[in-house]
């Protein structure tokens, strides 16, 4: 199956629903941000093994974070988990904006940053090895935060790194196959909490001492 294909098929059920992201989906390619032995699988919308046991969203659950939070041009964004770089770089031209992504696996963190630098992206991603669970090692704040691994619970300090009307999406629940998309709004110092409905994504992997506090 042709990207286009499933870029239509996105857009005729109502997950698409503006160009940019479409443009994004379509001119970003996935195949560069995977394992050779998987690159064949990149236009499946599916999730894809990525290595360390952990995947790369499926292209379906990327379309509905960017439309769920409305990412747009001139956004500033925290993503925690890198996973390969591809999703940053998804942000990236949409926003038109330097993405900060934080990976907790070494490895990964090479990885993506090779496959950044290979498309000439590694000047606008810019990619931190560290523990997001741990600690935020960032002082700026942030109109996107995108959290790409599953928490127990919403970590206030995640909604400390968000500017005013900015937005987080994370997903919460315990099992590690059936968890929920939630998306929280910050206005006027005040946070609205929407779920988005099932998802199943990996676990935050550190030390969890962010959540200490929420628990």
């Amino acid at each position: 199956m042709r990207i286009e294909t499933v870029l239509e098929e996105l857009k005729q059920i109502g997950i698409i629903k503006r160009k940019i992201v479409e443009d994004a989906l379509k001119d970003i390619p996935r195949k560069e941000f995977l394992p050779d032995e998987v690159k064949h699988y990149a236009d499946l919308d599916t999730p894809i093994p990525i290595g360390h046991n952990q995947t790369t969203s499926a292209i379906h659950m990327i379309a509905i974070i960017c439309e769920s939070i409305n990412l747009s041009e001139n956004d500033n964004v925290l993503e925690i988990g890198t996973g390969s770089g591809y999703m940053a770089s998804i942000y990236n031209y949409i926003t038109k904006q330097e993405v900060i992504s934080i990976e907790i696996i070494k490895d990964l963190a090479v990885f993506a940053k090779k496959n950044l630098r290979k498309l000439g992206l590694d000047a606008y991603v810019h990619v931190i090895n560290a523990d997001a669970t741990y600690s935020i090692p960032l002082r700026n704040k942030f109109d996107a935060v995108i959290v790409t691994a599953c928490s127990k619970n919403l970590p206030k300090e995640y909604l400390e790194v968000i500017k005013d009307n900015g937005r987080l999406i994370i997903p919460i629940g315990s099992d590690l196959y059936y968890q929920d998309l939630i998306k929280v709004i910050k206005k006027d110092g005040k946070i609205k909490i929407e779920n988005l409905g099932n998802v199943a994504f990996v676990p935050l992997k550190g030390s969890g001492r962010v959540f200490s506090s929420s628990e």
